[in-house]
């Protein structure tokens, strides 16, 4: 499939700002993002919230994100028309607009960027290709597609450990936005009876089937869709959702 890449540059930006761009961009289309400058963090002083986190990002005054779409599903009216309406109406959002490599992603991902990861000395997260990582408590099998959770994202990684904080034993668990159905298949490897994963992308869904079948947990079950095949029926003891913050 032909891909385009564009290149937005947001002024000024900041890290919500870039979550309600990746948002307005679904909207028309877009399926892939990718923040190309990083955010810096420093120390928080003098905070009078006790909750508040020590360290807080400090974005640079402008970024550029980086956003992917389907060539046959690009419709540059519309996308105009949704940076039109930008709801942030004090940003400013330039873009250029390139054909994107023709390369093997998930190829390239596997040989470059996926490697074995140890998260807590509990859980170590790999793929059926690797033959060298360290042994633990827990261990996750996945091959990564077209799906996000392979555990080396922050979110993924913190969510990881919050699982292995809890006593999952003879739980419910939704995981909501499952990815590559990390979350729900430790969630039963931890002990619960009972793990739903919902995603609505169906090429990540392909993906969460197989990695079910690879680690061979009983109890998981992935729909395809959205909140909306949620009933009242449905009750879990525990809700996950490592998806977009704009979403939630």
């Amino acid at each position: 499939m032909k891909y385009l890449e564009f290149t937005f540059t947001i002024t000024p930006t900041s890290e919500a700002v870039e979550d309600v761009l990746a948002d307005v961009l679904a909207g028309v289309g877009f399926d892939s993002f990718v923040r190309t400058d990083q955010l810096e963090y420093t120390r928080q002083q003098g905070s009078a919230n006790p909750e508040a986190p020590e360290f807080v990002a400090v974005a640079p005054e402008a970024a550029q994100f980086k956003a992917y779409i389907p060539a046959a599903a690009l419709d540059m009216a519309a996308l105009d028309a949704a940076l039109a309406d930008f709801p942030l109406p004090s940003t400013t959002i330039t873009y250029l607009q390139a054909e994107a490599d023709n390369r093997d992603w998930n190829e390239e991902w596997e040989k470059n960027y996926f490697k074995p990861m140890l998260i807590a000395d509990r859980c170590v997260i790999h793929s059926s290709f690797h033959k060298d990582y360290p042994s633990a408590e827990y261990e996750i099998v996945i091959d990564p597609k077209m799906a996000f959770g392979t555990g080396h994202h922050e979110t993924t990684c913190l969510m990881v450990e919050q699982i292995l904080r809890e006593d999952m034993r003879g739980a419910t668990v939704l995981d909501m936005g499952t990815g590559t159905g990390i979350l729900a298949m430790l969630a039963s490897k931890c002990g619960a009876k009972e793990a739903v994963g919902i995603e609505i992308d169906e090429f990540a869904f392909q993906n969460t089937l197989e990695n079910v079948k690879l680690n061979a947990v009983e109890g998981v079950t992935m729909l395809l869709g959205d909140a909306s095949l949620l009933k009242p029926e449905m009750q879990f003891d525990y809700v996950i959702a490592n998806i977009n913050r704009n979403i939630i």
